[in-house]
């Protein structure tokens, strides 16, 4: 297995990718990762930003444990909503108070795992575009 700072490195990638990617390209990365031994998932997300934070990292868990990257353990549920807070974090001073909507994407490899955030945030029809990374290691 690759050094600690090549998997962190591979797994951001995948996440970031994940949240990137469209229906057919996220299906096409799974089967890409499963083949390398990466879990990888995704889920779609819209609404105003301010309230719906604590909705935002609960469909990560979700989606991590519906498609095996998590078990339903404290330890990986809460790895996954800290990366998830951790990227929402740094996106927040240009969503704050508005509406967004976009991707989360979720990759994990061993102990490592990473979140990552694609939002377009509305005003209007100009929208400005924000990705957030988080990264956790679990054992």
């Amino acid at each position: 297995m690759a050094n600690n700072e090549e998997t962190s490195k591979k797994v951001a990638t995948a996440a970031i990718k994940m949240a990137l990617s469209d229906r057919d390209e996220e299906n096409l990365l799974k089967a890409d990762y499963k083949e390398q031994k990466m879990k990888v998932a995704a889920v779609d997300f819209g609404g105003n930003f301010n309230s719906s934070v604590k909705t935002m990292i609960e469909r990560a868990i979700v989606a991590a444990k519906r498609e095996g990257v998590i078990k339903e353990t404290h330890t990986e549920q809460g790895a996954v909503a800290g990366a998830t807070r951790e990227a929402l974090i740094q996106i927040n001073p240009k969503a704050i108070g508005f509406n967004v909507g976009g991707k989360i994407g979720v990759a994990r490899e061993g102990d490592h795992i990473s979140v990552a955030v694609f939002f377009a945030i509305g005003l209007l029809h100009l929208n400005e575009m924000a990705i957030g990374l988080g990264h956790r290691a679990v054992t």
